[in-house]
C-alpha cells in the first residue's frame, strides 16, 4: 500500500507552505504500510516558537484555501514547541528545533520510504545546522556559516 494521491497532494502543499515560512529539514515519510490511521507524515522544524507557529498556520491557512482541507485536530499550539495538524490523510509535525533533535522522529521513521517534496522543501535539507552553527556555540550571534 502506498500513499494515496491526495494525500501526497497535501504533503506537497503542506512542504511548500512550510519552506515558504523558512521552515528547516523538512521531510515527508510514507507510512501507510505500517500505520493504518494516516498515510503520510510531514516534519519540519524552526529555531524558535514565534517561527513554529508561523510556519503551521500558513500550512494551516494554504491547505484549507488550496485544497478545502481542515484539520480533525490541532495540538501544541500553546507552547509552541511541536505543533501537530492531524488531517487524517496526512499528520504534519513542526517541531522546534531542540525538540526535533531531541525526539528524532526521523529514526522511528527512517525504513518508511520518504515522499518526494517541491524543490523549495528539499532545499530546506540541513538548514537546521547551518542556523545552529551560525549562532556560536553560546546560542546568540558571532558564528559563521560553513
Amino acid at each position: 500500500m502506498t500513499a494515496t494521491d491526495r494525500s501526497v497532494e497535501l504533503i506537497n502543499a503542506a512542504a511548500q507552505a512550510a519552506a515558504d515560512k523558512l521552515a528547516h529539514d523538512i521531510i515527508a515519510y510514507d507510512v501507510s504500510d505500517v500505520l493504518s490511521i494516516t498515510d503520510a507524515f510531514l516534519l519540519a522544524s524552526a529555531p524558535n516558537d514565534r517561527q513554529v507557529k508561523s510556519i503551521v498556520d500558513e500550512i494551516e491557512e494554504r491547505l484549507n484555501k488550496d485544497l478545502g482541507a481542515k484539520p480533525v485536530r490541532r495540538e501544541g499550539d500553546r507552547e509552541a514547541r511541536w505543533v501537530l495538524l492531524d488531517y487524517v490523510d496526512i499528520v504534519v509535525h513542526v517541531q522546534h528545533s531542540e525538540e526535533r533533535v531531541f525526539y528524532a522522529l526521523e529514526r522511528l521513521w527512517k525504513d518508511c520510504p520518504q515522499l518526494e517534496l517541491p524543490a523549495d522543501a528539499e532545499a530546506t535539507r540541513g538548514k537546521a545546522e547551518e542556523y545552529a552553527q551560525a549562532q556560536g556555540p553560546d546560542g546568540g550571534a558571532g558564528g559563521e556559516l560553513s
